[in-house]
């Protein structure tokens, strides 16, 4: 089996190394950590920062590589997926438990956490992470570098373009545009399309910041 190097020892690379691990999609795993001190997370080795990561490739430290950066980072995220993307082979990880229909779409460094469930023709778009049990329904697409917390419901023919970050126990019902950049906070019910990036809380749901 092949080893999975993350981009990110924090709780979101800590996350996804343990289920890179214990759900066997990779044998092993290491860290590249620009800010971390410490020569190992959880017995997991950081064997370096970014700039060491073409070479680490190239030397056969790693097969292939993931972003463990979190929601607050949703443009840096970006920003190393497209320096890497061309030179890197980018894995992807969906838990054993997730329901994806054989027509859903499920590009290269997505992450899709355990109980999650992806309808017919839906497209989860590269380098986005679905935490538990997220529903996607039919012919919906999430947009690049997007981040789904625990339990978002989303409906059919819904397109959540890229860099979005859905809250905790969000809904939204279907056939509704969520322009880039957007924020919705937890709880959350989108009844409207949304043409204007920003922070949208409530139901009903109403404009922040």
């Amino acid at each position: 089996m092949k080893t999975l190097a993350i981009i990110g020892s924090g709780d979101l690379g800590q996350q996804i190394a343990h289920y890179a691990l214990s759900d066997n999609h990779y044998q092993k795993v290491v860290f590249f950590d620009d800010f971390s001190i410490q020569k190992s997370v959880n017995s997991i080795p950081v064997i370096g920062k970014t700039n060491d990561i073409e070479k680490a490739f190239e030397d056969n430290k790693f097969d292939e590589l993931l972003i463990g950066i979190g929601y607050k980072h949703l443009k840096t995220r970006k920003e190393i997926f497209e320096k890497f993307q061309n030179k890197i082979p980018f894995g992807k990880i969906v838990h054993s438990t997730v329901l994806a229909d054989s027509t859903a779409v499920i590009e290269r460094a997505v992450v899709i956490y355990p109980g999650c469930v992806i309808d017919a023709k839906s497209i989860i778009k590269e380098n986005t992470v679905l935490n538990i049990a997220c529903t996607i329904a039919h012919d919906t697409t999430v947009g690049a570098h997007s981040f789904l917390s625990p339990r978002v419901a989303v409906a059919g023919f819904v397109n959540i373009e890229e860099q979005c970050i859905l809250g905790i126990n969000s809904t939204i019902i279907d056939n509704i545009n969520i322009i880039a950049n957007t924020q919705i906070g937890a709880g959350s019910v989108v009844l409207k399309s949304i043409d204007q990036k920003g922070l949208y809380v409530g139901n009903p749901l109403r404009f922040i910041r």
